[in-house]
């Protein structure tokens, strides 16, 4: 059985592949960026070992022995999800696998957002730390007294309300339905936009959550609000948040993920001081990867046994 991983994956994942793929699996490590060698492996390919590079009908159609594509994480959006269904190819997926490292980015994002780290990082390697516009420490701020409404309660939000509650947040949530035992209070969208000084998002981008944070939504939230995404970038409408930072209806912000992806320097979301970003990297720990790894293997065993997969979305 041979799996292809089409990643530009670090030494360190290479090596955890390696340390528990068993002998009757091969594994061709291939950068996202060659396209020509991606091509190339997946004409013999049982498995694809997808993360981010969208996987297409085009894709599918070229590998004739694929069986199996597992996404190393959670959001299959990123699949041609009918394509791999019309073609026999199963589609899996790893929930739970990065909730942790996903809760503790967003963590990151809220109180750097709020305390305008990436700026005051920047000025001060500059040698003006102690030169700062007084006013920046007008807009920065505490998390702590904060109430952080929680836009989705999977796995990810459920491991991030107790430390924000430990932190003295009050916390909210939204869902579809009340969840049992959930460590923070459950309201409605347009509610918990209304009372939220901070708002993160986690959800998966679907048709009916494409857009949801758009200018009426915006409109909707507290001034000097702050916005966190984890989730995926096409969750928020980009012209609609940058008009809302430059005005100051929204305060700052907290982005791992973009529209577009990858993100281009031209961004307009870049040029403002009131972002804090990174390139949709929540979910990539060695640890996450190392969860992941077993996962896959696992999945490879039970394809190669015929017997029921885990995770399986498709």
């Amino acid at each position: 059985m041979k799996a292809v991983l089409q990643y530009r994956a670090s030494p360190g994942f290479v090596r955890q592949l390696e340390e528990v793929r068993p002998g009757w699996l091969s594994l061709a490590v291939v950068d996202e960026a060659d396209t020509a060698a991606f091509a190339r492996e997946m004409c013999s390919a049982d498995v694809l070992l997808h993360v981010l590079e969208p996987v297409t009908a085009s894709v599918i159609a070229a590998a004739p022995g694929l069986k199996l594509i597992q996404k190393i994480g959670v959001g299959v959006n990123t699949i041609d999800v009918e394509a791999a269904r019309a073609a026999g190819v199963a589609v899996c997926n790893m929930p739970g696998s990065n909730s942790r490292a996903v809760a503790e980015s967003a963590l990151l994002l809220m109180l750097a957002a709020l305390r305008r780290a990436a700026e005051v990082d920047r000025r001060t390697r500059q040698g003006l730390g102690w030169r700062l516009d007084p006013a920046i420490f007008d807009g920065m701020g505490e998390l702590g007294g904060r109430t952080v409404g929680l836009v989705g309660f999977g796995a990810i939000p459920r491991a991030l309300a107790p430390v924000l509650g430990a932190l003295g947040c009050e916390v909210l949530y939204t869902a579809r339905s009340p969840k049992p035992d959930a460590p923070a209070t459950w309201c409605g969208l347009d509610e918990l936009l209304r009372r939220s000084d901070v708002v993160s998002l986690h959800l998966p981008l679907t048709p009916d959550t494409a857009g949801l944070i758009g200018a009426a939504a915006i409109d909707a939230m507290k001034p000097g609000v702050v916005l966190v995404n984890t989730a995926r970038g096409g969750l928020v409408h980009e012209p609609a948040l940058v008009a809302a930072l430059r005005s100051g209806k929204v305060r700052a912000a907290g982005l791992d993920v973009f529209a577009i992806e990858p993100a281009a320097a031209a961004n307009p979301l870049f040029g403002l001081d009131n972002v804090v970003v990174s390139p949709h990297v929540a979910w990539l720990t060695p640890e996450t990867l190392g969860r992941s790894v077993r996962i896959a293997v696992e999945n490879c065993a039970l394809l190669r046994q015929g017997a029921p997969l885990i995770n399986r979305v498709a």
